[in-house]
């Protein structure tokens, strides 16, 4: 029977504020990939042929990681800042794209996270007039956000809506599960949070943002995020409301588009907001913690705003369980170098 909206609550497992990702809520056992299939196995750049990723081939070397600033969220785990050394790699230019998943799924038969739970987060502004009909609840702790019975990757926005007019948008509804899956089909693995912090970056050293500290450098719009007053109005001054293509900005340092703003990455590594910090934690090629429950992920999305959410920083942080998905949430890949 389909549950009331207004009143449901869908289980909640994860600290969500503003944008940041909910989770989908405990289902026994999920068939994932093992974490070494995207920690560091290496890969040879054409061994990405399937996929016809652009890759940017990255020198590595020391960065400063986190930041001591009070832009973050303690509990985060975003500080202390410090150096950190990533061998060199090469990452995708853009994130993910619908036309790229879309050729893993008829290539393997994959089936997402999302399509096997039934139901996937969609954004209250956002879900289609079929979609709100199916809703079966809310986020406990972030009400704007409706799980919709049959959204998934090929339906961003729920049932009546298609990925078919916007093939080079990011990705979305995607789980670490599923990003997994994609990196081992075509010979690429998804990037330590070391590692995308790093291309991130783009060879500034501790700038807030890809491209330095100032948000809207010169009053010019530089990613994709909220504008307006949270839940309720996007003013889209920034020309889009939800995702938008994923070179629609200009590219950091190291001609990466959108690293910050758009849709949330997964990264490989397991999360902690107190293990870089311990004595003792490795500073060279770090991968994270050694296990745990939820993923990272890093680069907020669409709807993040400074006003309750400004995780679209290159040093922010937040985390998702494996099998979750939601509608601002994609990832792009890496390859190891000699």
């Amino acid at each position: 029977m389909m549950v009331d909206a207004t009143t449901a609550t869908v289980p909640h497992t994860a600290a969500a504020a503003g944008c940041c990702p909910p989770s989908a809520p405990p289902s026994g056992t999920v068939a994932g990939v093992p974490s070494d299939v995207v920690v560091r196995r290496p890969t040879p750049a054409s061994a990405a042929a399937p996929g016809r990723h652009d890759m940017v081939p990255l020198p590595g070397g020391a960065f400063r990681m986190g930041t001591d600033g009070g832009d973050g969220f303690p509990p985060d785990g975003e500080g202390p800042a410090r150096t950190v050394t990533v061998a060199p790699f090469a990452i995708a230019r853009t994130a993910i794209t619908n036309a790229q998943f879309r050729e893993f799924v008829r290539a393997t038969g994959h089936v997402t996270d999302a399509d096997r739970i039934g139901w996937s987060y969609v954004f209250h502004a956002m879900v289609t007039t079929e979609g709100r009909t199916r809703t079966v609840g809310r986020s406990g702790e972030a009400p704007w956000w409706l799980a919709v019975r049959g959204a998934t990757w090929s339906r961003p926005e729920g049932p009546g809506s298609s990925w078919r007019h916007r093939p080079d948008h990011p990705v979305v509804h995607v789980s670490w599960n599923d990003a997994a899956a994609y990196c081992r089909w075509s010979g690429t693995r998804l990037p330590t949070e070391a590692e995308w912090e790093f291309a991130a970056a783009g060879g500034l050293d501790g700038a807030r943002f890809p491209w330095g500290d100032d948000l809207e450098p010169g009053g010019t719009h530089r990613c994709n995020v909220w504008q307006g007053e949270f839940p309720h109005h996007d003013t889209a001054a920034d020309g889009h409301a939800g995702t938008a293509p994923v070179q629609t900005y200009p590219p950091n340092g190291f001609g990466l588009f959108q690293m910050t703003g758009n849709t949330w990455e997964w990264c490989a590594d397991w999360w902690s907001g107190t293990w870089h910090a311990e004595p003792g934690a490795p500073r060279t090629d770090p991968t994270g913690p050694p296990t745990g429950t939820v993923r990272v992920l890093k680069g907020g999305s669409f709807l993040c705003h400074a006003s309750y959410c400004n995780r679209y920083r290159v040093a922010a942080r937040s985390s998702n369980t494996p099998d979750s998905s939601t509608a601002h949430m994609g990832f792009r890949v890496v390859v190891d170098l000699p």
